[in-house]
Parts: structure tokens; C-alpha cells; sequence
């Protein structure tokens, strides 16, 4: 299976778990024709699906939604993140984010589940 089949199934499936809505972030550069750089995405190492999950706050802000900053770095099965996608990861989970590498819808949604 080839990494943009299990980005699209990822995409769809977790947007049916815990509220959760993830946009693709493609991260790369295109040299236009006058030789100008134009990079795009959020940055070096960003995930492949960005985006929240809602999740309702019960003390200090009771009955409020609140949306958390979600990322999924997608990989082919045996495939692993490189430095700058795990130093991402790292960064949004100790900023309080939900951030994980999956190889699977499966996968996907038991990190999920498991937060």
C-alpha cells in the first residue's frame, strides 16, 4: 500500500473518532521561473496530517470545547520518521499537543484512543 492510500484512509477514519479533523500539510519548496524559492507548509519536519481534536474541558472552563493541535506523521509499514519529524512530534506533545506516527488507520485511531 502506497503512503498517500493510508494518508487518505487515516484522514477519514479519524475524523469519525473524537471529533478529531486533520488537513494534509505537504512541506517542501518549488523554484517558480524567475528562480524565486517559494517554500510551503508549516515547517522542516511537520506532519503529514495536521489539525485538532475538540475535547470538552469539565473544570476550570466547564462545558467549553476546547481544540488541541493534532499531527500524524504517515508511514509505509517499517518506515520510520526522520530526525526533524520525531524533533516535531516532540515539540507538539511538550507544548501539550496530540502527536504520533502511524503506519495504519488501525494504528492511528488505538493512539487516539489511548491519549
Amino acid at each position: 500500500m502506497k503512503e498517500t492510500d493510508i494518508v487518505k484512509e487515516i484522514l477519514v477514519g479519524l475524523a469519525k473518532l473524537r471529533s478529531t479533523r486533520l488537513f494534509r500539510n505537504n512541506v517542501g519548496l518549488y523554484r517558480n521561473p524567475n528562480g524565486q524559492v517559494v517554500r510551503f507548509g508549516l515547517c522542516k519536519g511537520s506532519s503529514d496530517l495536521c489539525g485538532w481534536t475538540t475535547v470538552k474541558i469539565t473544570t476550570q472552563m466547564i462545558g467549553r470545547d476546547v481544540a488541541i493541535f493534532t499531527c500524524c506523521e504517515v508511514k509505509k509499514p517499517k518506515e520510520k520518521p526522520t530526525p526533524e519529524q520525531e524533533a516535531f512530534i516532540s515539540v507538539v506533545q511538550s507544548a501539550g499537543g496530540i502527536a504520533f506516527v502511524a503506519h495504519s488507520l488501525d494504528e492511528a485511531e488505538n493512539k487516539m484512543m489511548n491519549i
